[in-house]
């Protein structure tokens, strides 16, 4: 198989690769650059788990081929932190009990991220479509909801 070459930017740092053709982004970032932060779940596009986002979009890194983004600004929870402190959403999940297992907690914070940043005080109905591509098996969805809005009220209290 043909090694072909990919580079974005990954949290902020420039990452150039070779990976084979057809490589996922999730395989690119867990396997060849060390970011685990996406979780390998269903390998389908159906869990969520694996969810980043790239330019702004939420995306699915095990649907994603790593060579259609090049040029990328490519961001995982492991970016989220700032100087060892906690992302609003990351702090709001740990308070609010919603990472249970952990296993979906990357993808679901990547999902309310991108909700987020598009609608500052989003309602109830907002946050359940947003987190709808995300599958949770440990905490019954409530303690995400909750910690998702919590954080929504934290940023607008910030901004203000």
């Amino acid at each position: 198989m043909a090694k072909v070459p990919v580079q974005f930017t990954l949290n902020g740092s420039e990452k150039a690769e070779f990976v084979d053709s057809g490589t996922t982004l999730l395989h690119a970032l867990r396997d060849k650059i060390g970011d685990t932060s996406p979780k390998g779940g269903c390998h389908q596009g159906t869990c969520g788990a694996c969810s980043v986002i790239i330019d702004g979009e939420l995306r699915l890194s095990c649907l994603t081929l790593a060579e259609t983004c090049n040029g990328a600004d490519i961001r995982t929870t492991s970016g989220l932190a700032e100087a060892g402190v906690l992302h609003p959403l990351q702090r709001a999940f740990l308070d609010a009990f919603a990472t249970q297992c952990g296993f979906c907690t990357p993808g679901m914070i990547m999902a309310a991220k991108v909700l987020l940043d598009h609608t500052a005080n989003p309602s109830r109905e907002e946050v359940v479509e947003a987190l709808s591509g995300n599958i949770c098996r440990c905490t019954g969805y409530e303690p995400i909801i909750q910690a998702v809005l919590t954080a929504a009220r934290a940023n607008s209290q910030n901004a203000a």
